[in-house]
């Protein structure tokens, strides 16, 4: 009996804990630099996230059903952009409208972050969060799911850190940005502390990072709410305060009105460059390893990702040479 309870109660234990895990999928971006793909792709003029790029599913609904891996769907909020609606719409029909946070416009990552977040604040104080962008190729999805796994175990013990998941690089790729770590002060192997980031560096520099044990930035991310409004309200006070003006008014019928307003006069805001780069002390990184990661910003990346994952969509026999 005394074990069938401890089990009982760790069973417990383990449901409040992943009760406060939350997620939030960036799917707001234009997706300029692959237009030129995208529209020979889908004929038209949507963005990548909106785009079946490695074929069969969309970007975004690649990136939902691995969240999905490990992060309940009800607690999976989307970000997105108004103006792409007529795109987001069938693929996001089914979802609660409470966990579609949608942007007047495009302001840079950083707004849209923040929005996020505090809505999640709003409803759970306590949570922790994970960020994923919505336009990656990840050639192993449960493996990179398990790597979120430990970031968010970690994150549930290191509340005032944010994590990243910083990718064991393949090449000396000058059009990422790249996190140099340094060694824990917390006895945790998997997790690094963070020396500073190096945002797209010349082939010379890329090759002396990769040789220093320097990894790629996903911009994926874990930590507890609260940490990273901290982050966001130390590196950017003047946003953060025009937003949590807005906190008494979520789910209220004022709330899009006031948003609209706010975002008539937003500058874009940049999350890793205003925010992250700004503050290394607060953030750590987590190595990712054994799985292979692309960020799908350009075509070259894209034609690259296929045939790293053997993948013959219909509209490559069609594609220009350009896009090789």
């Amino acid at each position: 009996m005394i074990q069938q309870a401890s089990a009982e109660n760790t069973n417990n234990m383990t449901s409040r804990h992943i009760d406060r895990e939350w997620a939030i999928i960036l799917a707001g971006g234009d997706g300029t630099r692959l237009k030129s793909l995208t529209r020979k792709i889908s004929g038209d003029e949507r963005p990548k996230q909106f785009c079946s790029v490695l074929g069969g599913a969309t970007l975004l609904e690649e990136t939902q059903r691995r969240a999905a891996l490990e992060l309940a769907e009800e607690r999976t909020l989307c970000i997105v952009n108004q103006a792409h609606e007529p795109f987001y719409a069938p693929i996001l029909a089914d979802k609660c409208p409470a966990n579609l946070v949608a942007q007047p416009r495009n302001a840079g990552t950083a707004p849209a972050i923040l929005y996020g977040l505090l809505r999640i604040a709003a409803a759970d104080p306590q949570a922790v969060v994970a960020l994923f962008p919505s336009d990656h190729y990840i050639s192993d999805s449960r493996k990179f799911m398990n790597h979120i796994r430990t970031a968010l175990d970690t994150a549930r013990v290191r509340r005032d850190v944010v994590i990243l998941l910083g990718v064991e690089p393949e090449s000396p790729e000058v059009e990422y940005g790249w996190i140099e770590p340094t060694p824990s002060d917390k006895g945790n192997a998997k997790v690094l502390g963070v020396r500073r980031f190096w945002e797209k560096p010349n082939q010379v520099l890329a090759q002396v990072l990769q040789l220093r044990g320097c990894l790629w930035n996903s911009f994926v991310m874990v930590a507890s709410v609260q940490a990273l409004l901290d982050i966001i309200e130390s590196a950017t006070p003047g946003l953060y305060r025009a937003f949590a003006c807005l906190t008494p008014l979520f789910a209220t019928r004022t709330e899009a009105r006031a948003v609209t307003q706010l975002y008539q006069s937003l500058e874009e805001i940049n999350f890793s460059h205003q925010v992250l780069a700004q503050l290394p002390q607060r953030l750590a990184v987590l190595k990712v390893s054994g799985v292979s990661w692309s960020d799908l910003g350009e075509p070259k990346r894209v034609m690259a990702s296929l045939d790293m994952a053997g993948i013959h969509p219909h509209w490559v026999d069609s594609a220009s040479p350009q896009f090789a």
